[in-house]
């Protein structure tokens, strides 16, 4: 494997768990320790670390060092609102095009999400959470909302700000909200649809903030 590969590899592990909140904000990320975790270089992890950095995914630490980037108030504000936009877009046109087996394949992650929860795999329950959404916009067949919604790096924010998710009520109520919002597609019903991913957006955004 070159090394370019090497580092596009632990790249892509590192955005996934930056991205579904198994790495939280202001945690350091140490070139050794990933490098041995991944079986690369520290150059390859350094590389991963720099295209993340001008992602604005980590920052460095005032004494250096790479941090998860942490998330202010009105960040979780603003991501709720982009993702929003974004996927109520998606929904419409998934509405209008989606397949049976393209609902199928939802279903599959609905499933995946449900397993790994129930088995105790909470990373893993977090990386279907990614999936599901990421999907829905895939889906969308529309690849310049899909370039957007991938190049902004959006983040779940239904967790509290710089902790994880320990509640298996915030589990519960995410799986439910995802199998409504699929309910809503197989319905061919847009205004449920945007009604459910609103309330499901809504929660996370005032669980994030922990607004009960």
């Amino acid at each position: 494997m070159k090394p370019s590969s090497l580092s596009h590899k632990v790249y892509l592990e590192l955005r996934k768990k930056i991205l579904s909140n198994q790495l939280v904000s202001g945690m350091r990320l140490k070139e050794d320790e990933w490098a041995q975790k991944m079986d690369v270089s520290r150059t390859a992890v350094r590389e991963a670390l720099t295209r993340l950095l001008g992602e604005d995914l980590v920052e460095f630490g005032k004494r250096g060092g790479y941090f998860i980037k942490s998330m202010t108030v009105e960040d979780v504000k603003e991501i709720r609102e982009i993702r929003e936009i974004l996927e109520t877009g998606a929904l419409r046109l998934v509405i209008e095009r989606i397949s049976d087996e393209e609902i199928a394949e939802l279903e599959t992650i609905c499933n995946d999400f449900t397993s790994m929860v129930e088995g105790g795999y909470l990373g893993g329950a977090c990386e279907a959470d990614v999936k599901f959404h990421e999907t829905i916009i895939e889906l969308s067949g529309n690849e310049k909302l899909k370039d957007i919604y991938l190049h902004s790096n959006i983040p779940l924010f239904h967790l509290k700000l710089g902790q994880s998710m320990t509640h298996m009520d915030d589990y519960e109520l995410t799986d439910k909200e995802h199998r409504e919002i699929l309910d809503s597609i197989k319905k061919r019903d847009f205004n449920l649809a945007e009604r459910t991913l609103h309330k499901h957006l809504i929660r996370g955004e005032l669980t994030a903030l922990d607004i009960s």
